[in-house]
């Protein structure tokens, strides 16, 4: 698995991101039964720089939390069936399965451990699992997608032992 992590915001989180974001990366894939090495790109930026590209990229003029940016289409969320069908799908050089991005406002993280009342390392967690789960097709956009997607997010959340 590679991980590339970019960091182009000064504030600062109380944690070790690269190391946490591994972990929840790997359990994620381990999770969803992965069955090739992969590569996700992860972007740590502020709430200024993810209002613009949720502008652009979703017409949603607000800071989010978390985006995500699967580089892979699913018949079915977490099916890698079809996967090597699509060439443009793994890296030319490493034969990795890109996966996507994955975007992040530090503000957003610090913001949302204290209105739930939980770590910054445990919401900064949380949002890799989710944006993982998103990079493997998986969506909430109808109740039953919503409350599937819980339910994975929960699991892989405790699988790695990082809860509320």
């Amino acid at each position: 698995m590679s991980l590339y992590i970019e960091d182009e915001s000064s504030i600062t989180l109380p944690l070790d991101a690269e190391k946490v974001a591994e972990t929840v990366v790997e359990a994620a894939l381990d999770y969803i039964g992965c069955p090739y090495e992969a590569e996700i790109n992860l972007l740590l930026t502020d709430d200024e720089a993810i209002h613009e590209m949720n502008q652009e990229f979703r017409n949603m003029d607000r800071a989010t939390d978390v985006l995500s940016f699967p580089m892979i289409e699913y018949e079915v969320p977490g099916d890698f069936s079809g996967v090597e069908e699509q060439p443009e799908a793994f890296h030319p050089e490493s034969g990795e399965l890109l996966l996507g991005d994955i975007v992040i406002s530090k503000e957003h993280v610090l913001e949302q451990a204290k209105a739930y009342g939980h770590s910054p390392k445990r919401e900064f967690a949380f949002l890799i699992a989710h944006s993982m789960l998103h990079l493997f097709g998986y969506d909430h956009m109808e109740e039953d997608e919503r409350l599937s997607m819980e339910q994975k997010q929960r699991e892989i959340m405790e699988k790695i032992q990082i809860l509320r």
